[in-house]
């Protein structure tokens, strides 16, 4: 578990975003192939330990995704984005956690508290 919690949930979707952004890294001269090699093996490893609790695209979250789209017309959402966000409401998550500012928006939009804050 990560520092006790057994409530974080995330997606492969997640998995592949964190990769491209620590990829960004690595092009930017931040970050050596194999730092980005452990980061990317280590957010798999949380998933086979059970650190954290997979969930899945469903056709359900991306009809939820799709409603959020047209929804929250305020908030410039990327497919991706809503699709995270269709994810933490389709599972019931109370919070999100998110560095990107519009994900962040949209969350509080339909009522998740977000970190950081």
């Amino acid at each position: 578990m990560i520092e006790g919690r057994d409530d974080l949930l995330a997606s492969d979707l997640a998995v592949t975003e964190i990769v491209s952004a620590v990829s960004r890294r690595l092009r930017e001269g931040m970050l050596t192939r194999d730092g980005a090699r452990r980061v990317q093996q280590g957010v798999v490893s949380a998933f086979e330990d059970g650190a954290l609790r997979r969930v899945d695209l469903t056709r359900d979250v991306y009809r939820r995704a799709e409603s959020y789209l047209i929804e929250l017309t305020a908030i410039p959402l990327r497919a991706a984005d809503a699709l995270h966000l269709a994810l933490a409401t389709s599972n019931r998550a109370a919070s999100l956690a998110s560095f990107d500012l519009r994900l962040s928006a949209a969350g509080r939009a339909v009522g998740l508290a977000v970190y950081p804050a």
